[in-house]
């Protein structure tokens, strides 16, 4: 009954326009918060890449953030090889305007194509992008996947399992681990 209620939540806000989405272009702005960066340490808004294969998840996340006040600029790729084309400013991301650099990626594991621990380590083994904060937000409560996370640099692990409660706590804070420096 609760996660009822809540999907219903989700979707109405969706379906009443308080929530968008731009599914037919992977890579464009989902979330922006204009003021919302105002009187932090950042001068410019936070620049999230989320990379999420499934549209609701995706959904859920850009609602928590919003619901929590997370301040920035959500851009979004649907599989491993969109997320390092989309790092590496290849292919349809090549321009830095549209597809600027991430203060922060959420990352999931299981991804299409190219899978969520490939994409980590890609990141933190590439010179040019290892000090972008990665938080790991997966659906896998295995110990093997949370261990790789931390071996391989991932700011922080979090599970979608944990149920809703948890993730809105859990992604409440998200920002204090981008990078504040100039992207």
């Amino acid at each position: 009954m609760e996660r009822h209620l809540r999907q219903n939540t989700v979707s109405a806000a969706f379906n009443s326009g308080q929530m968008s989405l731009n599914q037919s272009r992977p890579g464009a702005v989902v979330s922006h918060r204009e003021n919302d960066y105002q009187g932090t340490r950042m001068s410019e808004p936070l620049k999230i890449l989320v990379v999420e294969d499934n549209i609701e998840h995706l959904k859920l996340t850009q609602y928590i953030l919003r619901t929590n006040n997370v301040p920035g600029v959500m851009y979004f790729v649907r599989d491993g090889e969109e997320a390092i084309n989309y790092l590496l400013q290849r292919d349809r991301f090549s321009d830095a305007a549209t597809s600027p650099r991430p203060n922060l990626i959420l990352l999931d594991l299981n991804l299409p194509k190219v899978d969520g621990k490939e994409v980590l380590r890609i990141i933190k083994n590439d010179s040019r992008l290892k000090d972008i904060p990665v938080v790991v937000v997966s659906s896998s409560d295995r110990e093997e996947d949370v261990e790789y996370a931390s071996k391989m640099g991932a700011a922080k692990y979090i599970s979608k399992s944990g149920g809703f409660e948890q993730l809105t706590q859990d992604f409440a804070s998200i920002h204090t681990y981008a990078d504040k420096g100039k992207p």
